[in-house]
């Protein structure tokens, strides 16, 4: 059996810099800090912003977006890859220069969780639902001909997973041909179901429950898996087991999202604070807690000490597994997230959180109508523009309206797939708003402004 390897698994070789040398040595950061900052400073993270997590984008009340969660996700995941480094130490005083990369684990997997929501589009998974239904069910499906079966596997399940590695791999236009440039580790540990479409969706094996990279960039993966020294999954022709810095940034979102959601709901009235004290308490694991919660009489300080206390308890018990289960981990058989791995009254815990989440929250009348919304919005830009770019014989109207698709997501292969792909880049990387915005003007329910 293939057995991956920490001394591997963790390298600061740069996509598109292979050749260059790295001297942490003398630079104020690492770069896998660099990898950080470079996502930080990007123009995909900052349009997070206005993506939907899960509730409409705020009025009067703050909830969480798409980048608020990103930056808490990397908050959890660096605390996560610490504690990691901080035991594997306690057990091997030495490991600083047999592993010298071990101690950034913490900057990779946050890195690493700064970018995993980057290629979800507008409106989240309604968004994605509405993409891969063009395909199945509306217009595109008439395009199945023109490409081939592993190219119609992931026109048809569009996945933001996939998305994000050819975000920050693939050569735009006018862009860096080397995308982000990060490491090799930071880009493996993105990825949580390593294979193509046509071997995901096996709702039986964890890692393979959906996809981790378009065709387009299966090459790109394979480049990485085969210098990182990931263990090959035999039982499919594509691919591969994870990373193991994977299960904990799968952990840090699940953390987040999990506990968070709550939170929000309680702000927005959709849960009152007595069942968010209900469900949150077992997880906090806190004797005094009660007694400290008495004390504060306002019940959005109770919901966020209750939060606090919820997440640190995940951490640490997250954290607690992943050390114990190196064999596991580094031979790819671990087959389920972290979360899942706890012990049972935290799992059953999380369960009731899951259970009324899906009942109250992922189901209140305002997320589903901005679901619903979103869905139409995303469904009627592929309408528009995926027929106008790859026609042959332009009409005006066609010319007038890819004039509004900027020029870097303009196909440099003229075969169906790589034109698809390039209005792909361009929808899915809308926000909510500006995806609203242009389909009004583009449908003429509304006008531009003539100031």
């Amino acid at each position: 059996m293939d057995v991956m390897n920490w001394k591997q698994l963790l390298s600061a070789k740069r996509w598109g810099y292979e050749s260059r040398q790295v001297d942490d040595q003398h630079d104020a950061r690492s770069e896998f800090q660099r990898d950080y900052d470079r996502l930080i400073f990007s123009s995909p993270f900052r349009r997070l912003q206005n993506k939907t997590q899960v509730f409409p984008l705020p009025g009067s009340v703050f909830v969480h977006n798409r980048l608020t969660h990103s930056l808490e996700v990397a908050s959890v995941g660096r605390s996560l890859g610490r504690i990691f480094y901080n035991e594997m130490r306690k057990a091997m005083p030495k490991i600083d220069s047999e592993l010298p990369y071990l101690q950034e684990v913490g900057n990779i997997i946050s890195a690493a969780c700064l970018s995993h929501d980057l290629g979800n589009p507008a409106f989240g998974h309604s968004g994605e639902a509405a993409i891969s239904n063009y395909f199945t069910d509306g217009l595109g499906a008439s395009f199945q001909e023109q490409v081939t079966v592993a190219e119609w596997a992931d026109l048809t399940h569009f996945e933001g997973n996939a998305n994000a590695l050819r975000i920050l791999t693939h050569p735009f236009a006018g862009k860096d041909a080397h995308g982000f440039a990060l490491t090799y580790s930071t880009l493996a540990a993105i990825v949580k179901y390593p294979c193509a479409a046509i071997d995901g969706h096996d709702k039986e094996v964890h890692h393979r429950k959906k996809y981790g990279f378009f065709k387009s960039e299966q090459a790109v993966f394979e480049k990485i898996a085969v210098e990182l020294g990931l263990t090959k999954d035999t039982d499919v022709q594509t691919g591969y087991k994870r990373h193991p810095l994977v299960y904990l940034v799968e952990a840090a979102d699940d953390i987040c999202y999990n506990i968070i959601d709550l939170e929000d709901a309680h702000r927005l009235g959709i849960l009152p604070y007595e069942q968010v004290e209900r469900l949150l308490l077992p997880v906090c694991r806190d004797e005094q807690l009660k007694a400290r919660l008495k004390k504060l009489t306002d019940f959005d300080s109770r919901t966020s000490l209750l939060r606090a206390k919820a997440i640190n308890t995940l951490i640490m018990s997250c954290a607690e597994v992943f050390t114990e289960s190196q064999d596991a981990l580094l031979s790819g058989q671990f087959a389920k997230p972290l979360m899942e791995a706890v012990d049972a009254d935290l799992v059953d815990a999380m369960d009731a959180i899951e259970q009324i989440s899906v009942e109250k929250i992922y189901n209140a009348q305002s997320v589903v109508q901005i679901e619903v919304a979103g869905y139409k919005v995303m469904n009627g830009l592929l309408e528009e523009f995926i027929p106008a770019y790859l026609k042959q014989q332009k009409t005006k109207y066609d010319t007038k309206l890819l004039a509004l698709m900027p020029k870097q997501f303009h196909a440099q292969q003229q075969d169906t797939y790589s034109k698809i792909r390039s209005v792909l880049d361009f929808v899915s990387g809308m926000t909510d708003l500006y995806a609203v915005e242009l389909y009004r003007k583009i449908k003429g329910i509304s006008f531009p402004s003539l100031d």
